[in-house]
């Protein structure tokens, strides 16, 4: 009896690719998370381009969103790790803040935000936000 080969779902070791960096919380970290997301995006797609265009400009966008409420609403440093999965990247922002995000009205006259955690679930396709004594850690899963 002939057997078809098993479908390999393990990524080989070179194409594993991990993305670490520390902020101190301020405003301008929000653009150096996304410059380091970036950065990890364009290793990561020299061996593997992503399979949509938008996937890029998703994963930036997810960042910012995540790096600017840890800058608004949780004091002091965030960290950012960004790793490829075998469909998507995962990336998770590890924050001070022991208080979950949560949706909130959105009012575009009195300029109050409320979109962007609306923004997150919409682009991942996985959210999850783990509590822990010292902060808070925000998964998300992203197609890549």
């Amino acid at each position: 009896m002939a057997t078809e080969p098993r479908r390999d779902d393990k990524l080989p070791a070179e194409e594993i690719y991990d993305g670490h960096a520390a902020f101190d919380g301020e405003l301008g970290d929000v653009t150096g998370a996304r410059t380091a997301a970036e950065g990890f995006l364009g290793v990561l797609s020299r061996t593997s381009p992503p399979a949509a265009v938008e996937h890029w400009d998703d994963i930036l966008l997810v960042v910012t969103e995540l790096a600017a409420n840890a800058v608004q609403y949780a004091p002091g440093r965030f960290e950012l790790t960004m790793r490829r999965t075998i469909d998507g990247v995962h990336v998770t922002l590890a924050d001070t803040s022991t208080t979950s995000p949560a949706p909130r009205p959105f009012s575009p006259s009195k300029g109050a935000g409320g979109i962007g955690w609306y923004l997150i679930h919409t682009l991942c396709d996985e959210v999850s936000v783990v509590v822990h004594d010292h902060g808070k850690d925000v998964h998300v899963f992203l197609p890549w």
